[in-house]
């Protein structure tokens, strides 16, 4: 088990100012989107690099926003060579990390994809906090000029500046729906009246089957062509009272005022239906897709629009699981209930086996009762830990009531 290094390297006051930071830009594990690859394309384009990469970092891991000539996804914060960036916002270069003390044993040099050459630059906060990095990898040792370190800066503020214009916008720019941050805006005041007047709300959650393969064959111009097509015709199986929204990439979500799961469960399969049935042109033949969806209805008393997305957003994967291109209702699971539900984004640490073992994770939701954990693997974590929030000066016993390979539910014991 990996220490909690970067902990130890930030007063935990420091650490959740920054991660406050990041979570008012709310793209945590979003989909990808056109504008964050076209960075990691040019970082490899200009610079010449195997891999260009845009990520942000919470307290446990890096995650890639986007990722050009890598296949994974994300990778503990303990190993990535960006989290020294936090501490010191310098860009950094190294240009053979098998001579450099702070990187020559780390498992990505030692072993795949070996590791040679890095150079990153901070993305950094209009107040200051370094929330995430572009970097250029190379499996051979290289040497960087001033100039190549001007690009990788320069481009590190245009991703920036897309995170911010991400932020600001109220409509989706390619499908003309709601942008993310609108549509949560908007229905958290949704949920909050159901909540009131004790009404029925459900919400849909959707994205394409297989879209990656749709870019992959006929290009990234006809990917926005059928994420335009079907948000046209999904506003236009909606009521003038349903809202919705592109919560990035090739997902969606539709919000139902005054609907129960069955009604909800409902008009899920008749989206499903409709989808299915475009024929996008100017391709032969003409591009079609599927489309798996999740149904969750709002619990009145412990659900905020955020565990209300997250549940609708299980019932989707339940539907991945079970073979796409079908729906899937949200199942409760046998957890005590989470009553008054708050999203955070807070550094955690995990400690068991008598305290010698400590994992990071982030806090991405806190009750009266629980918590919900995310870190990279979940698969040395025994059922029972102490569970510890250093910037909230708080630690609790836990006991593990739901468990997927990066997620952990808790009870508080």
């Amino acid at each position: 088990m990996g220490q909690a290094l970067l902990n130890d390297e930030y007063e935990p006051a420091a650490d959740r100012q920054r991660l406050a930071a990041l979570d008012r830009y709310d793209v945590l594990d979003t989909g990808r989107e056109e504008a964050f690859d076209r960075i990691a394309r040019l970082i490899k384009l200009t610079l010449g690099v195997e891999v260009g990469i845009v990520s942000l970092m919470d307290a446990h891991r890096q995650w890639y926003k986007a990722v050009d000539g890598f296949s994974t996804d994300e990778v503990p914060l303990q190993s990535a060579f960006c989290r020294y960036l936090l501490a010191d916002p310098t860009p950094i270069v190294v240009p053979d990390a098998r001579l450099d003390d702070r990187f020559r044993d780390n498992p990505y040099v030692t072993g795949d994809p070996h590791v040679r050459f890095y150079a990153g630059a901070p993305l950094t906060t209009s107040d200051g906090f370094h929330i995430g990095s572009v970097c250029a990898i190379d499996s051979a040792a290289r040497h960087f000029g001033p100039r190549e370190r001007a690009i990788l800066t320069e481009l590190a503020h245009v991703a920036m500046n897309e995170l911010e214009l991400r932020r600001l916008a109220s409509t989706d720019a390619l499908t003309g729906v709601s942008s993310r941050r609108a549509f949560k805006d908007e229905a958290g005041k949704f949920v909050a009246l159901a909540r009131r007047h004790r009404s029925a709300l459900s919400c849909i959650a959707f994205d394409l089957d297989h879209f990656k393969s749709v870019n992959d064959t006929y290009g990234h111009a006809a990917g926005d062509q059928v994420l335009s097509a079907v948000s046209q015709l999904v506003t236009g199986q909606l009521r003038r009272t349903d809202l919705f929204g592109r919560l990035g990439g090739e997902e969606f979500a539709v919000l139902l005022p005054h609907t129960d799961q069955h009604r909800a469960h409902e008009a899920a399969e008749k989206l499903r239906t409709a989808i299915r049935t475009l024929k996008i042109p100017g391709s032969h033949p003409p591009i079609a897709v599927g489309v798996s969806l999740g149904v969750a209805t709002l619990d009145p008393v412990g659900d905020d629009i955020d565990s209300l997305l997250q549940k609708a957003d299980e019932a989707l994967y339940a539907a991945k699981r079970a073979g796409r291109n079908r729906s899937a209702l949200w199942q409760p699971s046998n957890t005590v209930m989470q009553t008054e539900r708050r999203r955070v984004l807070k550094a955690g640490r995990i400690i068991f086996m008598n305290r010698h073992a400590v994992t990071d994770c982030t806090v991405r939701s806190l009750w009266e009762n629980g918590a919900e954990l995310a870190l990279s693997s979940t698969l040395d974590i025994p059922d029972t830990f102490d569970l510890q929030i250093r910037s909230d000066g708080a630690e609790w016993p836990c006991q593990v009531t739901g468990r997927t390979e990066q997620r952990l539910i808790v009870s508080f014991t």
